[in-house]
């Protein structure tokens, strides 16, 4: 398995958690009043399996699902079956294969740092109306003063000592954010907003969970990746269910006028 390659990952990515709807809904009422709009057409680039696309659907907008990876994309048509409210394209940040000014809102939903973020910044300029909104999202893990999650957090890092993980967001600043999101010219007034939220779930989709993250696997090879799983079962035989803690953080920046 290789870095950023999700095809093996992607019917496990059914099970993963969605966005905070509270944060996401916030950032969507700003951009209607901003654009004096009530209805915006949005873009879910990187959208995987559908979890962030879904999402959105809840709060009532559409526009379009682009992915790269077939398997990915393939079980987010699955999911969204006979729906119309988002039409689902083979495509990158970088290359998304969209019409010119089509929407009003571009997301990446944890997938912004897979990116060649100056290309793709100028790829969303392009597809975004005059004065359209490009928001980053990320929804990591957060575990801390949580006696559970911390012990399994130990167990990945009992097994890859010297663990570099590819961003969950979670350590992100909003400096580091405005240096990527401000590199080009296209960019500006950046907003951060974050939201804590909880899902409880079975045992059966935590661990399928687990199985869906890539750089873990890759660092850990298939034996270590074996054994971190083998001990995280063994952590949580004792529970019906799990809660798992989340913290849904976006930053938002604003097209310059074209």
């Amino acid at each position: 398995m290789k870095h950023g390659d999700f095809t093996e990952l992607a019917k496990y990515y059914i099970d993963r958690p969605g966005y905070s709807l509270t944060l996401l809904d916030f950032i969507k009422t700003f951009i209607c009043k901003t654009a004096n709009k009530v209805d915006i057409k949005v873009a879910d680039v990187g959208a995987g399996t559908g979890k962030l696309t879904e999402n959105l659907e809840t709060l009532g907008l559409t526009g379009f699902a682009v992915e790269p990876n077939d398997a990915m994309r393939a079980e987010g048509i699955k999911l969204f079956g006979e729906k119309s409210s988002f039409e689902w394209l083979k495509g990158s940040a970088e290359i998304t294969n969209l019409p010119d000014s089509c929407v009003d809102w571009v997301l990446m939903g944890s997938s912004f740092h897979w990116t060649d973020d100056k290309v793709a910044l100028k790829e969303f300029y392009r597809i975004l109306k005059p004065g359209g909104f490009f928001t980053a999202i990320w929804n990591p893990r957060d575990i801390e003063g949580n006696e559970l999650h911390e012990k399994i957090e130990n167990i990945v890092y009992s097994e890859v000592k010297n663990m570099k993980r590819v961003s969950s967001g979670l350590k992100l600043t909003t400096n580091e954010m405005k240096e990527k999101l401000f590199s080009t010219p296209y960019f500006e007034d950046l907003i951060f907003m974050e939201a804590p939220h909880s899902e409880r779930m079975s045992k059966e989709r935590y661990m399928n969970i687990w199985q869906s993250v890539n750089d873990i696997q890759v660092q850990a090879g298939k034996e270590g990746f074996l054994r971190i799983l083998n001990n995280i079962e063994k952590e949580i035989s004792d529970l019906d269910e799990i809660w798992v803690p989340y913290r849904s953080r976006a930053w938002t920046v604003r097209a310059k006028k074209k």
